[in-house]
């Protein structure tokens, strides 16, 4: 039997993931750091868990991120998703520890994803989603009170693939903070867009996000550089770095991503 060329595997899993099954769904490559709640076009049963682990090199001390997530469609093109994101926190530079934030459990972040254009031959998507984030007190005054805020994030996906092997993608939406102490809302609005190339036969790429940021008048943006390597059929690890544009206290950043997908159908 002759050997497939990429271009063939190409289209061949183009057309595993297009045409097999109802109802439609686009092939689009997923950014790594801001990730969405579920594939643009969800089937029904689709599932994938992620953890994920970064590092922050602030001015004044280091940061260290992680999150454990979960992710599902419980119905067609509907994605739901639960998310513990956390964060601890070491000086740097003899820095004072008690000047230091406190170690957290960020939050409890719930979220919907609808995506309700899904259109095979524009290879185009469009999702309408929330996320609620109840924010809790840091570990140093953990339960006093136990939720200290809550952040509401209506957000728009619009996604398309160029051709087998190119990928864009935006994702925005405002964030709207309410400290629950002193009644306040402070609101931010994101811009997140990103680039794709995902390599000829694989379900491996290369890319880049850029973060945007409007906050009080301030624009903030960094550059996050990243690929996508497949270690088995349902296995992933994403590599991200950040690089930050116009950011005052923050400096380089690494982030990665494993990516376990249960049920994941063989190439």
């Amino acid at each position: 039997m002759a050997q497939l060329t990429d271009a063939e595997k190409d289209s061949l899993y183009i057309h595993q993931i297009e045409d097999q099954k109802e109802p439609d769904k686009v092939l689009h490559a997923e950014p790594l750091y801001i990730d969405l709640i579920r594939d643009l076009g969800a089937r029904k049963g689709e599932k994938e868990w992620n953890l994920g682990l970064g590092l922050t090199d602030n001015l004044r001390f280091d940061s260290y991120e992680g999150l454990i997530e979960y992710e599902w469609a419980p119905a067609d093109r509907l994605g739901l998703e639960v998310e513990l994101p956390f964060t601890f926190y070491s000086p740097v530079n003899g820095t004072a520890n008690d000047s230091v934030p406190s170690n957290r459990l960020n939050s409890i972040k719930i979220a919907a994803q609808w995506s309700f254009f899904v259109n095979e031959p524009m290879a185009t998507s469009m999702a309408f989603g929330y996320i609620n984030e109840f924010e809790l007190s840091d570990f140093r005054a953990f339960g006093k009170p136990f939720l200290r805020g809550n952040i509401y994030n209506p957000f728009l996906v619009v996604a398309k693939r160029w051709g087998n092997n190119f990928h864009s993608l935006i994702y925005t939406g405002p964030l709207v903070e309410q400290d629950f102490r002193t009644n306040r809302f402070h609101t931010t609005y994101d811009v997140n867009t990103s680039f794709h190339y995902m390599i000829p036969g694989t379900r491996n790429f290369i890319g880049v996000e850029f973060n945007k940021s409007i906050s009080r008048g301030n624009f903030d943006m960094t550059m996050r550089p990243q690929m996508r390597l497949g270690i088995a059929d349902n296995l992933l690890i994403g590599i991200v770095a950040g690089i930050p544009v116009s950011r005052e206290n923050e400096r380089l950043s690494s982030f990665v991503r494993l990516i376990w997908e249960p049920g994941h159908p063989k190439r």
